[in-house]
Protein backbone atom coordinates (compact mmCIF):
# COMPACT_ATOMS: atom_id res chain seq x y z
CA UNK A 1 0.00 0.00 0.00
CA UNK A 2 1.34 3.22 -0.71
CA UNK A 3 0.21 7.09 0.33
CA UNK A 4 -0.17 9.41 -1.64
CA UNK A 5 -0.03 13.97 -1.73
CA UNK A 6 -1.04 15.81 -4.22
CA UNK A 7 -0.80 19.18 -2.44
CA UNK A 8 -1.72 21.75 -4.11
CA UNK A 9 -4.11 20.52 -7.01
CA UNK A 10 -3.43 22.74 -9.57
CA UNK A 11 -6.38 23.93 -12.27
CA UNK A 12 -8.59 24.82 -9.16
CA UNK A 13 -10.18 27.17 -6.91
CA UNK A 14 -8.31 27.84 -3.90
CA UNK A 15 -6.56 25.42 -1.56
CA UNK A 16 -6.95 21.44 -2.36
CA UNK A 17 -5.04 18.49 -1.07
CA UNK A 18 -5.73 15.17 -2.07
CA UNK A 19 -4.42 12.34 -0.26
CA UNK A 20 -4.97 9.04 -1.65
CA UNK A 21 -3.61 5.14 -0.78
CA UNK A 22 -2.97 3.24 -4.12
CA UNK A 23 -2.82 -0.96 -3.89
CA UNK A 24 -1.81 -2.72 -6.75
CA UNK A 25 -1.97 0.52 -8.86
CA UNK A 26 -5.64 1.37 -7.84
CA UNK A 27 -6.70 3.50 -5.12
CA UNK A 28 -8.11 1.99 -2.34
CA UNK A 29 -9.26 4.96 -0.24
CA UNK A 30 -8.73 8.69 -0.63
CA UNK A 31 -8.88 11.87 1.62
CA UNK A 32 -9.88 15.29 0.35
CA UNK A 33 -8.68 18.58 2.54
CA UNK A 34 -9.31 22.18 2.26
CA UNK A 35 -6.76 23.44 3.79
CA UNK A 36 -7.37 27.50 4.05
CA UNK A 37 -10.01 28.62 6.35
CA UNK A 38 -11.63 32.11 5.15
CA UNK A 39 -14.66 32.71 7.90
CA UNK A 40 -16.87 34.64 5.50
CA UNK A 41 -19.32 33.50 7.45
CA UNK A 42 -18.56 35.50 10.59
CA UNK A 43 -17.66 38.41 8.24
CA UNK A 44 -21.25 39.23 7.57
CA UNK A 45 -22.35 38.66 11.15
CA UNK A 46 -23.33 42.27 12.78
CA UNK A 47 -23.64 43.93 9.00
CA UNK A 48 -26.44 45.67 7.41
CA UNK A 49 -29.09 42.80 5.63
CA UNK A 50 -28.92 44.69 2.44
CA UNK A 51 -25.37 44.66 1.94
CA UNK A 52 -24.77 40.35 2.39
CA UNK A 53 -24.92 40.36 -1.23
CA UNK A 54 -21.97 41.98 -1.97
CA UNK A 55 -19.71 40.40 0.93
CA UNK A 56 -21.10 36.99 -0.19
CA UNK A 57 -20.34 37.14 -4.04
CA UNK A 58 -16.65 37.79 -2.91
CA UNK A 59 -16.77 33.98 -2.36
CA UNK A 60 -15.28 33.45 -5.66
CA UNK A 61 -14.44 35.07 -8.92
CA UNK A 62 -16.34 32.96 -10.98
CA UNK A 63 -19.07 31.78 -9.44
CA UNK A 64 -19.81 35.01 -7.03
CA UNK A 65 -22.89 36.11 -9.16
CA UNK A 66 -24.49 32.76 -8.01
CA UNK A 67 -23.66 33.80 -4.65
CA UNK A 68 -25.31 36.91 -4.82
CA UNK A 69 -28.27 35.85 -6.26
CA UNK A 70 -28.49 33.32 -3.31
CA UNK A 71 -27.57 36.02 -0.83
CA UNK A 72 -29.99 38.68 -2.25
CA UNK A 73 -32.85 36.15 -2.32
CA UNK A 74 -32.09 34.90 1.16
CA UNK A 75 -33.02 38.19 2.44
CA UNK A 76 -35.95 38.75 0.13
CA UNK A 77 -37.40 35.68 1.86
CA UNK A 78 -36.77 36.90 5.30
CA UNK A 79 -38.52 40.17 3.84
CA UNK A 80 -41.50 38.19 1.98
CA UNK A 81 -40.25 40.37 -0.98
CA UNK A 82 -40.62 39.05 -4.95
CA UNK A 83 -39.14 41.62 -6.89
CA UNK A 84 -40.73 42.35 -10.46
CA UNK A 85 -40.47 40.59 -13.60
CA UNK A 86 -37.66 42.16 -15.17
CA UNK A 87 -35.42 42.32 -12.10
CA UNK A 88 -36.00 38.11 -12.39
CA UNK A 89 -35.49 38.04 -16.34
CA UNK A 90 -31.83 40.07 -15.84
CA UNK A 91 -31.07 38.28 -12.74
CA UNK A 92 -31.50 34.79 -15.18
CA UNK A 93 -29.47 37.05 -18.02
CA UNK A 94 -26.25 37.35 -15.27
CA UNK A 95 -26.49 34.23 -13.51
CA UNK A 96 -27.52 32.51 -16.45
CA UNK A 97 -23.99 33.33 -18.59
CA UNK A 98 -21.81 33.40 -15.92
CA UNK A 99 -23.15 29.76 -15.07
CA UNK A 100 -22.15 29.05 -19.35
CA UNK A 101 -18.93 30.73 -19.31
CA UNK A 102 -17.25 29.12 -16.12
CA UNK A 103 -18.50 25.70 -17.44
CA UNK A 104 -16.51 26.42 -20.89
CA UNK A 105 -13.56 28.01 -18.02
CA UNK A 106 -13.96 24.90 -16.17
CA UNK A 107 -13.23 22.79 -19.41
CA UNK A 108 -10.58 24.80 -20.77
CA UNK A 109 -8.76 26.13 -18.61
CA UNK A 110 -8.88 23.23 -15.28
CA UNK A 111 -9.77 19.67 -17.76
CA UNK A 112 -8.26 20.14 -20.82
CA UNK A 113 -4.90 19.45 -20.08
CA UNK A 114 -5.69 16.04 -17.93
CA UNK A 115 -6.55 14.81 -21.75
CA UNK A 116 -4.82 16.64 -24.39
CA UNK A 117 -0.83 16.59 -24.46
CA UNK A 118 0.42 19.77 -25.67
CA UNK A 119 4.15 18.04 -26.68
CA UNK A 120 2.06 15.53 -28.85
CA UNK A 121 0.35 18.57 -30.21
CA UNK A 122 3.08 20.07 -32.14
CA UNK A 123 3.97 17.01 -34.08
CA UNK A 124 0.29 16.83 -35.71
CA UNK A 125 -0.10 17.78 -39.83
CA UNK A 126 -2.19 20.95 -39.61
CA UNK A 127 -3.94 19.52 -42.65
CA UNK A 128 -4.89 16.32 -41.02
CA UNK A 129 -6.06 18.75 -38.18
CA UNK A 130 -7.95 20.83 -40.42
CA UNK A 131 -10.02 17.96 -41.92
CA UNK A 132 -10.79 16.87 -38.16
CA UNK A 133 -11.98 20.63 -37.53
CA UNK A 134 -14.37 20.95 -40.58
CA UNK A 135 -15.71 17.30 -40.08
CA UNK A 136 -17.22 18.54 -36.19
CA UNK A 137 -17.96 21.57 -37.18
CA UNK A 138 -18.62 24.76 -39.31
CA UNK A 139 -16.17 27.25 -36.64
CA UNK A 140 -14.73 29.23 -39.11
CA UNK A 141 -10.82 29.07 -37.72
CA UNK A 142 -10.53 25.61 -39.02
CA UNK A 143 -7.95 25.98 -41.83
CA UNK A 144 -4.31 24.24 -42.36
CA UNK A 145 -2.83 27.73 -42.08
CA UNK A 146 -4.63 28.29 -38.70
CA UNK A 147 -3.15 25.53 -37.40
CA UNK A 148 -0.17 25.93 -38.66
CA UNK A 149 0.60 28.89 -37.15
CA UNK A 150 -0.74 27.95 -33.79
CA UNK A 151 1.99 25.05 -34.11
CA UNK A 152 4.33 27.83 -33.94
CA UNK A 153 2.97 29.50 -30.95
CA UNK A 154 2.70 26.58 -28.62
CA UNK A 155 6.12 25.23 -29.88
CA UNK A 156 7.59 29.24 -28.39
CA UNK A 157 5.74 28.42 -25.17
CA UNK A 158 6.83 24.99 -24.75
CA UNK A 159 10.22 25.82 -25.75
CA UNK A 160 10.20 28.77 -23.60
CA UNK A 161 11.44 28.75 -19.52
CA UNK A 162 7.61 29.46 -18.40
CA UNK A 163 5.18 27.15 -20.20
CA UNK A 164 2.50 27.32 -17.94
CA UNK A 165 -0.48 24.27 -18.19
CA UNK A 166 1.58 23.32 -21.63
CA UNK A 167 4.45 22.40 -19.85
CA UNK A 168 2.72 19.56 -17.84
CA UNK A 169 4.74 17.23 -16.42
CA UNK A 170 2.70 14.00 -17.34
CA UNK A 171 3.33 15.33 -21.20
CA UNK A 172 3.40 11.49 -22.30
CA UNK A 173 2.03 9.71 -19.56
CA UNK A 174 0.57 6.53 -20.98
CA UNK A 175 -2.94 7.76 -20.01
CA UNK A 176 -2.64 10.11 -22.98
CA UNK A 177 -3.98 9.00 -26.02
CA UNK A 178 -5.57 11.62 -27.50
CA UNK A 179 -4.50 11.43 -31.15
CA UNK A 180 -1.72 14.47 -32.03
CA UNK A 181 -4.39 16.09 -34.04
CA UNK A 182 -7.60 16.52 -31.54
CA UNK A 183 -4.60 17.49 -28.76
CA UNK A 184 -3.72 20.56 -31.60
CA UNK A 185 -7.26 21.56 -32.16
CA UNK A 186 -8.08 21.85 -28.66
CA UNK A 187 -4.72 23.62 -27.56
CA UNK A 188 -5.80 26.28 -30.34
CA UNK A 189 -9.34 26.58 -28.70
CA UNK A 190 -7.67 27.16 -25.19
CA UNK A 191 -6.74 30.42 -26.68
CA UNK A 192 -9.83 31.12 -28.28
CA UNK A 193 -11.79 30.33 -25.16
CA UNK A 194 -10.03 33.21 -23.29
CA UNK A 195 -10.77 35.85 -26.31
CA UNK A 196 -14.13 34.47 -26.31
CA UNK A 197 -14.48 34.87 -22.61
CA UNK A 198 -13.09 37.62 -22.04
CA UNK A 199 -15.61 39.39 -24.72
CA UNK A 200 -18.84 37.79 -23.62
CA UNK A 201 -18.28 38.62 -20.09
CA UNK A 202 -19.02 42.50 -21.05
CA UNK A 203 -22.72 41.50 -20.65
CA UNK A 204 -21.86 41.64 -16.82
CA UNK A 205 -20.57 45.05 -17.36
CA UNK A 206 -23.37 46.28 -19.36
CA UNK A 207 -26.26 44.77 -16.59
CA UNK A 208 -24.27 44.79 -13.63
CA UNK A 209 -21.54 47.53 -13.82
CA UNK A 210 -18.40 45.44 -13.90
CA UNK A 211 -17.43 42.18 -14.09
CA UNK A 212 -16.61 39.61 -11.71
CA UNK A 213 -18.74 40.57 -9.06
CA UNK A 214 -21.57 42.65 -10.23
CA UNK A 215 -22.84 45.31 -8.37
CA UNK A 216 -26.65 45.72 -9.76
CA UNK A 217 -27.83 43.61 -6.96
CA UNK A 218 -30.55 45.25 -4.90
CA UNK A 219 -32.67 43.50 -2.23
CA UNK A 220 -36.19 43.79 -4.06
CA UNK A 221 -34.67 43.33 -7.34
CA UNK A 222 -31.81 45.19 -9.57
CA UNK A 223 -30.09 48.85 -9.43
CA UNK A 224 -30.46 49.79 -13.04
CA UNK A 225 -33.31 51.44 -14.72
CA UNK A 226 -34.49 51.45 -18.54
CA UNK A 227 -34.49 55.20 -20.23
CA UNK A 228 -36.45 58.06 -18.98
CA UNK A 229 -34.35 60.96 -20.04
CA UNK A 230 -33.64 61.90 -16.16
CA UNK A 231 -35.02 65.09 -14.73
CA UNK A 232 -36.32 68.27 -16.91
CA UNK A 233 -34.05 71.09 -14.51
CA UNK A 234 -31.05 70.20 -12.98
CA UNK A 235 -32.21 68.70 -8.97
CA UNK A 236 -29.47 70.85 -6.12
CA UNK A 237 -26.52 68.18 -6.21
CA UNK A 238 -26.88 66.15 -8.89
CA UNK A 239 -25.01 65.74 -11.67
CA UNK A 240 -26.51 66.78 -14.87
CA UNK A 241 -26.68 63.33 -17.61
CA UNK A 242 -23.85 64.95 -20.16
CA UNK A 243 -21.01 65.05 -17.11
CA UNK A 244 -21.09 61.31 -16.41
CA UNK A 245 -23.00 59.74 -19.11
CA UNK A 246 -20.21 57.83 -21.30
CA UNK A 247 -21.19 54.76 -20.96
CA UNK A 248 -23.90 52.46 -22.42
CA UNK A 249 -27.57 52.81 -20.72
CA UNK A 250 -27.91 49.21 -19.94
CA UNK A 251 -31.44 48.52 -20.73
CA UNK A 252 -31.36 51.39 -23.67
CA UNK A 253 -31.97 50.03 -27.30
CA UNK A 254 -28.07 50.24 -27.82
CA UNK A 255 -27.29 48.41 -24.58
CA UNK A 256 -30.09 45.92 -25.48
CA UNK A 257 -28.37 45.11 -28.88
CA UNK A 258 -24.81 45.02 -27.51
CA UNK A 259 -26.26 42.42 -25.13
CA UNK A 260 -27.84 40.43 -28.10
CA UNK A 261 -24.82 40.29 -29.93
CA UNK A 262 -22.80 39.08 -27.33
CA UNK A 263 -25.43 36.19 -26.21
CA UNK A 264 -25.38 35.19 -29.78
CA UNK A 265 -21.37 34.99 -29.71
CA UNK A 266 -21.35 32.83 -26.52
CA UNK A 267 -24.19 30.60 -27.88
CA UNK A 268 -21.99 30.09 -31.55
CA UNK A 269 -18.64 29.25 -29.68
CA UNK A 270 -20.42 26.86 -26.95
CA UNK A 271 -22.22 25.13 -30.02
CA UNK A 272 -19.48 25.06 -32.10
CA UNK A 273 -16.13 24.76 -30.60
CA UNK A 274 -16.97 23.58 -26.81
CA UNK A 275 -19.54 20.41 -27.18
CA UNK A 276 -17.57 19.08 -30.42
CA UNK A 277 -14.37 19.65 -28.71
CA UNK A 278 -15.59 17.65 -25.87
CA UNK A 279 -17.15 15.32 -27.45
CA UNK A 280 -13.98 14.50 -29.61
CA UNK A 281 -11.69 14.21 -26.30
CA UNK A 282 -14.39 11.93 -24.63
CA UNK A 283 -14.69 9.77 -27.56
CA UNK A 284 -10.64 8.72 -27.22
CA UNK A 285 -11.04 7.62 -23.99
CA UNK A 286 -14.60 5.92 -23.46
CA UNK A 287 -12.48 3.67 -20.56
CA UNK A 288 -13.49 6.40 -18.47
CA UNK A 289 -17.47 6.19 -18.39
CA UNK A 290 -16.58 3.13 -15.95
CA UNK A 291 -14.52 5.31 -13.82
CA UNK A 292 -15.11 7.96 -10.98
CA UNK A 293 -18.48 6.79 -10.70
CA UNK A 294 -18.79 7.83 -7.35
CA UNK A 295 -21.17 7.61 -4.68
CA UNK A 296 -24.54 7.30 -7.01
CA UNK A 297 -26.49 10.05 -5.33
CA UNK A 298 -27.32 13.38 -7.34
CA UNK A 299 -29.01 16.44 -5.50
CA UNK A 300 -29.96 19.87 -7.41
CA UNK A 301 -31.43 23.10 -6.08
CA UNK A 302 -32.76 24.05 -9.78
CA UNK A 303 -32.42 27.11 -10.97
CA UNK A 304 -33.98 29.44 -12.96
CA UNK A 305 -37.10 30.77 -11.80
CA UNK A 306 -39.90 31.62 -14.57
CA UNK A 307 -42.36 33.36 -12.09
CA UNK A 308 -42.06 35.06 -8.94
CA UNK A 309 -44.22 32.41 -6.58
CA UNK A 310 -43.00 30.12 -3.79
CA UNK A 311 -42.36 27.15 -6.07
CA UNK A 312 -41.81 28.62 -9.57
CA UNK A 313 -41.25 26.68 -12.44
CA UNK A 314 -37.24 26.17 -12.68
CA UNK A 315 -35.72 25.91 -16.59
CA UNK A 316 -33.10 23.29 -14.33
CA UNK A 317 -35.55 21.81 -12.20
CA UNK A 318 -34.99 20.74 -8.04
CA UNK A 319 -34.45 17.17 -7.19
CA UNK A 320 -33.01 14.14 -5.92
CA UNK A 321 -31.93 11.59 -7.85
CA UNK A 322 -30.94 8.17 -5.73
CA UNK A 323 -28.99 4.97 -6.48
CA UNK A 324 -28.98 6.29 -10.13
CA UNK A 325 -32.71 5.55 -10.31
CA UNK A 326 -33.48 8.10 -13.50
CA UNK A 327 -37.03 6.76 -12.94
CA UNK A 328 -37.82 8.17 -9.65
CA UNK A 329 -37.31 11.78 -8.75
CA UNK A 330 -37.16 12.75 -4.91
CA UNK A 331 -38.26 16.41 -3.64
CA UNK A 332 -35.86 18.36 -2.78
CA UNK A 333 -36.64 20.85 0.19
CA UNK A 334 -34.43 23.09 2.31
CA UNK A 335 -35.48 21.40 5.57
CA UNK A 336 -33.33 18.17 4.23
CA UNK A 337 -29.76 20.00 4.13
CA UNK A 338 -27.66 19.33 7.40
CA UNK A 339 -24.10 19.57 8.03
CA UNK A 340 -21.77 17.56 10.63
CA UNK A 341 -18.03 18.56 11.70
CA UNK A 342 -17.09 15.27 12.59
CA UNK A 343 -13.70 15.21 10.59
CA UNK A 344 -13.41 19.00 10.29
CA UNK A 345 -11.28 21.31 11.63
CA UNK A 346 -14.45 23.11 13.80
CA UNK A 347 -15.07 23.50 17.64
CA UNK A 348 -18.66 21.30 17.60
CA UNK A 349 -18.57 21.67 21.62
CA UNK A 350 -18.39 17.67 21.48
CA UNK A 351 -21.32 16.77 19.04
CA UNK A 352 -20.46 16.02 15.82
CA UNK A 353 -23.99 15.47 14.83
CA UNK A 354 -25.91 16.87 11.46
CA UNK A 355 -27.33 20.03 12.04
CA UNK A 356 -29.14 22.07 9.79
CA UNK A 357 -27.78 25.47 8.77
CA UNK A 358 -30.58 27.66 10.39
CA UNK A 359 -29.48 25.63 13.97
CA UNK A 360 -25.16 25.47 12.49
CA UNK A 361 -22.56 27.98 14.12
CA UNK A 362 -18.81 28.59 12.10
CA UNK A 363 -16.24 28.00 15.32
CA UNK A 364 -12.91 27.44 13.69
CA UNK A 365 -10.67 25.32 15.74
CA UNK A 366 -7.67 23.86 13.84
CA UNK A 367 -6.72 20.08 15.13
CA UNK A 368 -4.48 18.33 12.22
CA UNK A 369 -0.90 18.04 12.15
CA UNK A 370 1.51 20.52 12.92
CA UNK A 371 2.51 22.15 9.44
CA UNK A 372 4.38 21.75 7.35
CA UNK A 373 3.21 17.65 7.11
CA UNK A 374 3.83 15.16 4.65
CA UNK A 375 0.58 12.93 5.38
CA UNK A 376 -2.43 13.47 7.14
CA UNK A 377 -2.42 9.76 8.25
CA UNK A 378 -4.10 9.05 11.61
CA UNK A 379 -6.02 12.73 11.83
CA UNK A 380 -9.38 12.26 12.87
CA UNK A 381 -10.17 16.02 11.16
CA UNK A 382 -8.44 16.50 8.24
CA UNK A 383 -10.07 19.75 6.46
CA UNK A 384 -11.50 23.06 6.64
CA UNK A 385 -14.41 21.89 4.54
CA UNK A 386 -17.82 20.49 6.33
CA UNK A 387 -19.71 17.79 5.51
CA UNK A 388 -23.12 18.21 4.34
CA UNK A 389 -25.58 15.47 3.83
CA UNK A 390 -29.28 15.33 2.24
CA UNK A 391 -31.62 13.66 5.02
CA UNK A 392 -28.46 11.88 6.12
CA UNK A 393 -26.82 10.41 2.59
CA UNK A 394 -24.15 12.51 0.96
CA UNK A 395 -24.72 13.37 -2.49
CA UNK A 396 -23.03 14.76 -5.58
CA UNK A 397 -24.03 18.06 -7.10
CA UNK A 398 -22.98 20.17 -10.41
CA UNK A 399 -23.92 19.98 -14.12
CA UNK A 400 -24.48 16.49 -14.49
CA UNK A 401 -26.57 15.78 -11.30
CA UNK A 402 -28.76 18.47 -12.56
CA UNK A 403 -29.65 17.06 -16.30
CA UNK A 404 -30.08 14.17 -14.42
CA UNK A 405 -32.53 15.42 -12.17
CA UNK A 406 -34.20 17.27 -15.38
CA UNK A 407 -34.32 14.02 -16.95
CA UNK A 408 -35.81 12.14 -14.23
CA UNK A 409 -38.43 14.97 -14.06
CA UNK A 410 -39.89 13.45 -16.97
CA UNK A 411 -38.26 16.07 -19.47
CA UNK A 412 -37.64 14.06 -22.11
CA UNK A 413 -35.16 16.26 -24.22
CA UNK A 414 -32.92 15.95 -21.82
CA UNK A 415 -33.11 12.08 -21.43
CA UNK A 416 -32.64 11.95 -25.12
CA UNK A 417 -30.01 14.90 -25.21
CA UNK A 418 -28.13 12.85 -22.54
CA UNK A 419 -28.55 9.33 -24.01
CA UNK A 420 -27.93 10.55 -28.05
CA UNK A 421 -24.25 12.10 -26.16
CA UNK A 422 -23.23 9.24 -24.56
CA UNK A 423 -23.70 7.44 -28.16
CA UNK A 424 -22.10 10.32 -29.74
CA UNK A 425 -18.88 9.43 -27.62
CA UNK A 426 -19.33 5.48 -27.84
CA UNK A 427 -20.94 4.82 -24.53
CA UNK A 428 -24.18 3.36 -23.46
CA UNK A 429 -26.55 5.40 -21.77
CA UNK A 430 -25.28 3.82 -18.05
CA UNK A 431 -21.78 5.51 -18.89
CA UNK A 432 -22.84 9.21 -18.01
CA UNK A 433 -22.81 8.44 -14.29
CA UNK A 434 -18.81 8.73 -14.33
CA UNK A 435 -15.65 10.91 -14.62
CA UNK A 436 -16.32 11.05 -18.39
CA UNK A 437 -20.30 11.87 -17.88
CA UNK A 438 -19.34 15.04 -15.59
CA UNK A 439 -17.35 16.57 -18.42
CA UNK A 440 -20.45 15.77 -21.04
CA UNK A 441 -22.99 16.61 -18.74
CA UNK A 442 -21.03 20.33 -18.29
CA UNK A 443 -21.01 20.78 -22.15
CA UNK A 444 -24.85 19.55 -22.56
CA UNK A 445 -25.56 22.21 -20.27
CA UNK A 446 -23.68 25.00 -21.18
CA UNK A 447 -25.59 24.44 -24.56
CA UNK A 448 -28.81 24.47 -22.52
CA UNK A 449 -28.44 27.41 -20.95
CA UNK A 450 -27.12 29.45 -23.68
CA UNK A 451 -29.83 28.69 -25.82
CA UNK A 452 -32.04 30.00 -23.41
CA UNK A 453 -30.37 33.29 -22.70
CA UNK A 454 -31.53 34.86 -25.42
CA UNK A 455 -35.32 34.10 -25.23
CA UNK A 456 -34.92 35.74 -21.54
CA UNK A 457 -33.63 39.02 -23.52
CA UNK A 458 -36.40 39.20 -25.34
CA UNK A 459 -39.17 38.30 -22.82
CA UNK A 460 -37.01 41.66 -20.83
CA UNK A 461 -37.61 43.62 -24.76
CA UNK A 462 -40.83 42.75 -24.85
CA UNK A 463 -41.73 43.82 -21.07
CA UNK A 464 -40.14 47.23 -21.64
CA UNK A 465 -41.48 47.79 -24.88
CA UNK A 466 -44.91 47.49 -22.77
CA UNK A 467 -44.30 50.04 -20.78
CA UNK A 468 -43.74 47.56 -17.76
CA UNK A 469 -40.37 49.32 -16.44
CA UNK A 470 -40.13 48.06 -13.18
CA UNK A 471 -37.07 46.83 -11.85
CA UNK A 472 -37.41 46.63 -8.08
CA UNK A 473 -39.48 46.66 -4.92
CA UNK A 474 -38.58 49.24 -2.68
CA UNK A 475 -41.12 48.93 -0.25
CA UNK A 476 -39.21 47.51 2.52
CA UNK A 477 -36.22 49.21 1.43
CA UNK A 478 -36.07 50.93 4.83
CA UNK A 479 -34.77 48.31 8.12
CA UNK A 480 -37.22 50.36 10.02
CA UNK A 481 -40.00 48.66 8.59
CA UNK A 482 -38.58 44.69 8.66
CA UNK A 483 -40.01 42.90 11.52
CA UNK A 484 -37.35 43.06 14.58
CA UNK A 485 -36.21 39.55 14.02
CA UNK A 486 -36.50 37.01 10.49
CA UNK A 487 -35.13 34.25 9.14
CA UNK A 488 -34.69 33.33 5.21
CA UNK A 489 -33.03 31.53 2.99
CA UNK A 490 -32.35 30.49 -0.92
CA UNK A 491 -31.45 27.73 -2.66
CA UNK A 492 -29.93 27.96 -5.93
CA UNK A 493 -26.95 26.94 -8.63
CA UNK A 494 -23.60 27.55 -9.41
CA UNK A 495 -21.70 25.90 -12.72
CA UNK A 496 -19.93 23.82 -9.69
CA UNK A 497 -23.70 22.94 -8.20
CA UNK A 498 -25.99 23.04 -5.70
CA UNK A 499 -25.68 26.39 -3.52
CA UNK A 500 -27.68 27.30 -0.40
CA UNK A 501 -27.55 30.60 1.57
CA UNK A 502 -29.33 30.49 5.30
CA UNK A 503 -29.50 33.96 7.72
CA UNK A 504 -30.94 35.04 10.55
CA UNK A 505 -31.83 39.23 10.74
CA UNK A 506 -32.14 40.94 14.15
CA UNK A 507 -33.14 44.73 14.26
CA UNK A 508 -31.55 45.56 10.14
CA UNK A 509 -28.15 42.76 10.67
CA UNK A 510 -26.90 39.93 10.18
CA UNK A 511 -26.67 37.49 13.27
CA UNK A 512 -26.19 34.27 11.66
CA UNK A 513 -25.01 33.47 8.28
CA UNK A 514 -24.45 30.17 6.68
CA UNK A 515 -23.55 29.00 3.12
CA UNK A 516 -23.59 25.66 1.78
CA UNK A 517 -21.50 25.56 -1.41
CA UNK A 518 -21.29 23.00 -4.20
CA UNK A 519 -17.59 22.41 -3.30
CA UNK A 520 -18.81 21.54 0.28
CA UNK A 521 -21.02 19.17 -0.91
CA UNK A 522 -18.61 17.65 -3.22
CA UNK A 523 -15.31 17.98 -1.36
CA UNK A 524 -16.76 17.46 2.11
CA UNK A 525 -14.61 14.94 4.37
CA UNK A 526 -16.07 12.02 6.11
CA UNK A 527 -19.02 12.60 8.05
CA UNK A 528 -19.77 11.12 11.40
CA UNK A 529 -20.31 7.48 9.89
CA UNK A 530 -17.67 7.48 7.74
CA UNK A 531 -18.69 7.94 4.57
CA UNK A 532 -16.60 9.70 2.24
CA UNK A 533 -17.70 12.47 0.05
CA UNK A 534 -18.46 12.88 -3.45
CA UNK A 535 -15.12 13.02 -4.60
CA UNK A 536 -13.46 10.90 -2.56
CA UNK A 537 -15.84 7.87 -3.22
CA UNK A 538 -15.14 8.60 -6.89
CA UNK A 539 -11.46 8.89 -6.45
CA UNK A 540 -11.80 4.91 -5.01
CA UNK A 541 -11.59 2.14 -7.96
CA UNK A 542 -9.12 4.76 -9.90
CA UNK A 543 -5.91 3.18 -12.02
CA UNK A 544 -2.76 4.90 -10.72
CA UNK A 545 -0.06 3.78 -13.93
CA UNK A 546 2.53 6.32 -11.98
CA UNK A 547 2.36 7.37 -8.48
CA UNK A 548 5.01 10.28 -9.14
CA UNK A 549 2.46 11.77 -11.60
CA UNK A 550 -1.17 10.39 -10.83
CA UNK A 551 -3.05 12.09 -13.78
CA UNK A 552 -6.16 9.49 -13.68
CA UNK A 553 -6.97 10.62 -10.16
CA UNK A 554 -7.04 14.47 -11.64
CA UNK A 555 -8.96 13.49 -13.99
CA UNK A 556 -11.72 12.53 -11.72
CA UNK A 557 -11.09 15.22 -9.23
CA UNK A 558 -10.94 17.90 -11.69
CA UNK A 559 -13.95 16.10 -13.48
CA UNK A 560 -15.92 18.00 -10.34
CA UNK A 561 -14.31 21.34 -10.57
CA UNK A 562 -13.98 21.98 -7.33
CA UNK A 563 -13.52 25.12 -5.69
CA UNK A 564 -12.08 25.43 -2.27
CA UNK A 565 -12.67 29.38 -2.18
CA UNK A 566 -16.07 28.77 -2.33
CA UNK A 567 -16.40 25.17 -0.13
CA UNK A 568 -14.20 26.66 2.51
CA UNK A 569 -16.23 29.89 3.96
Amino acid sequence: MTRLAIDPVTRSGGHLRVELEVSSGVVADAWVSGTAYRGLERILEGRDARDAWLLAERLCGSAGTSHALASVRAVENALGLVPPPNARLVRNLLGGLALVVDEVAGFYLRQAFDWVDPPAAITADPATTSSLATSISDWPNSSASYFKAFQGRLGAILGSAQPGPFGSAAAGHPALTLSPQASLLVAAHYFEALEWRRKVLQVQTILGGRGPHPQTFLVGGMAIAPDWGGPTRPVPGEHLWDVVRNSVSPLGATGLADVDHLLGEARTFVEQVFVPDVVTVLSAYPEWSALGTGIGHYLAFGEFPADGSDRPQLLLPRGRVMDRDLGHLVEVGQTGVAETTAHAWYDDGGDAALRHPADARTEPRYSGPRPPYSSLAGADRYSWLKAPRYEDDPMEVGPLPRLLVAAAAADSSIGATLSNAAAAVGVGPAGVFSTLGRILGRALEAELIAGRLGGWLSDLRADLESGDLAMADITMWDPAVWPREAEGFALGESAQGAVGHWLAIKDGRIVRYQIVDATTWNASPRDGRGRRGAIEEALVGTPVADPDHPLEALRTIHSFDPCLACGVH
